[in-house]
């Protein structure tokens, strides 16, 4: 694999003033020999001039968060990442390379998740080229590289988890949205590490039923709701009536047997339980 072997070339200030100097003498020297009548100093002087302009031609800026990797006939030569004005040989080709921070989002996919149902995803992506030869060298075009490899990791993630996690010791897409981030990022920063690529963030942006479930699921998740609620209404009413009978027992405000324990724990549930206000019924006389 090609790896980043970094360069420091000269300074452009100088080379360009130097070349400039020698430009203007190639000219001084045409000008002179054209009135002197000689056409063997006029020769040498254009040739002064025109090597002038060919080193000029070396010249190249580099700007902050950016680099040129240099190449001479397809060999690699190295890669500049010092701002400034710069100066190599004139025969290197400087192709330019962005280092900034860059960022985009996935199309919204269609894919099923780990329990078959159709969901779709998408992921916002923050990027960064760390390897400039890598990036260059190492595939065709990195740009659409990062994109597609990113929204292959996108489909295959989605795969290996359920929408909704059924047990809350499991990982769901919508449940646990710090892991599943964590494992997107990972798994897009093997694909990209041969292009030079470093992965910064990774994490979903969008992420529904498809729309041929999107209301049978909504049921489910209601009726889930509703049962979890359930759950903990019973159980803090079961807390309750052992409260109850327990402050009742150890205060001795009144005896009961075992058929009025049952009628009392029947009548604290339904009325604890219920999802309606309770219509209670005075009894004035004796409870047989």
């Amino acid at each position: 694999m090609v790896k980043d072997k970094i360069l420091t070339p000269r300074s452009g200030y100088g080379m360009l003033a130097l070349f400039l100097l020698v430009a203007l003498c190639g000219i001084a020297v045409v000008v002179t020999a054209a009135r002197a009548d000689e056409p063997g100093f006029a020769i040498a002087g254009m040739v002064v001039l025109l090597t002038a302009i060919l080193m000029l031609a070396g010249l190249f800026i580099v700007n902050p968060n950016e680099s040129r990797v240099l190449q001479l006939f397809g060999s690699y030569a190295g890669t500049v990442r010092e701002p400034g004005l710069r100066w190599a040989n004139p025969f290197l080709t400087k192709a330019k390379v962005s280092l900034r921070v860059r960022n985009f989002e996935t199309n919204k996919i269609k894919v099923n998740d780990k329990h078959g149902n159709p969901v779709e995803i998408a992921a916002v992506v923050v990027w960064q080229v760390v390897d400039s030869a890598e990036a260059l060298f190492e595939v065709d075009d990195f740009n659409n590289y990062v994109h597609v490899q990113s929204e292959s990791a996108v489909r295959n993630m989605a795969t290996n988890y359920p929408y909704d996690a059924h047990n809350t010791a499991d990982i769901s897409l919508s449940g646990n949205t710090a892991e599943v981030s964590q494992r997107l990022q990972e798994e897009i920063q093997e694909r990209l590490d041969k292009a030079g690529v470093r992965v910064l963030e990774a994490r979903i942006s969008h992420l529904a039923y498809a729309q041929e479930i999107a209301a049978a699921m909504l049921q489910r998740q209601q009726a889930a709701a509703v049962v979890a609620a359930r759950t903990q209404i019973v159980e803090g009413a079961v807390g309750m009536v052992d409260m109850a009978l327990g402050r009742l027992s150890e205060r001795g405000i009144v005896a009961l047997d075992e058929e009025r324990k049952a009628v009392m724990v029947s009548n604290l549930l339904v009325v604890l339980c219920s999802d309606r206000h309770a219509q209670p019924v005075i009894n004035a006389g004796s409870l047989y």
